[in-house]
């Protein structure tokens, strides 16, 4: 016997009567008697499938310049955001007609380059890092992809140590991707140096999946989960959490 498809039955040769249908009344709509509702399975919404998300992260490519960053990004060990969360700091940075930037953690220039690349034409990219010589190939890269000195303000140090030398509400966005351990004290810094309306882009929000994985219980994870929320709940903040990347968790500040 052959299955037959929700809503697809073949009803009898004879099924409407020949007088008119009493109706049934149901509240304020009035039901012919004889017709009743037949509930088709709903199947679940799809998770993206490798593919679409393959095309999603790509969907912006790459020029030349972030191509040689990302190379050398991975060639001293370190994991730049993946194209698709870069191509949502560009759009973050237009939207807003970005002069003032702070990133933290500049590695070899990949999500500045992002940054600059949506930024107004006089803007000024301030981007910190520990690690001076990641910091000299990002500067050498910014030149070769047209970005005068005047265009970066280059600083070598811990975060929380510069970050109290820069001005109150002076900033139009704050992008966090240094030291994971140190995310919720640059978060508490962004709020002060962003003006109103201006945005917190935090990269990881993800963690490789285990934000979301309740058995993740390592203090990193459970550190970020708490961040994560805090973020969500806080009356300053208007959040979300794009899937781009490992997560990128944008917030505005009211």
């Amino acid at each position: 016997m052959h299955a037959r498809a929700c809503g697809t039955r073949t009803p009898p040769a004879r099924t409407v009567p020949a007088r008119p249908h009493r109706l049934r009344r149901a509240g304020a709509y009035a039901l012919p008697e004889r017709i009743t509702a037949r509930r088709c399975p709903i199947s679940p919404t799809p998770t993206p499938s490798t593919q679409a998300r393959d095309f999603t992260e790509n969907y912006v490519p790459e020029d030349r310049a972030l191509q040689v960053a990302r190379s050398l990004a991975h060639e001293v060990g370190l994991v730049p955001v993946r194209a698709g969360a870069g191509a949502a700091l560009r759009l973050m940075a237009a939207a807003g007609g970005a002069r003032a930037v702070v990133e933290i953690g500049t590695g070899t220039g990949v999500s500045g380059l992002w940054l600059l690349a949506g930024m107004r034409a006089d803007g000024v990219l301030t981007t910190i890092d520990v690690e001076a010589e990641h910091q000299r190939m990002a500067r050498r890269i910014f030149l070769e992809a047209g970005y005068p000195a005047s265009r970066t303000r280059i600083i070598t140090g811990r975060a929380l140590d510069v970050l109290p030398r820069l001005s109150d509400g002076a900033y139009d966005v704050v992008f966090v991707d240094g030291d994971r351990e140190e995310h919720g004290a640059c978060v508490t810094g962004a709020l002060r140096l962003l003006r109103p309306g201006g945005v917190l882009a935090l990269s990881g929000a993800l963690a490789g999946g285990r934000i979301a994985d309740p058995a993740a219980r390592d203090p990193q994870t459970v550190a970020l989960r708490e961040l994560v929320r805090s973020l969500r709940e806080a009356e300053e903040w208007v959040p979300a959490l794009l899937p781009v990347g490992d997560g990128l968790l944008v917030a505005v500040k009211r």
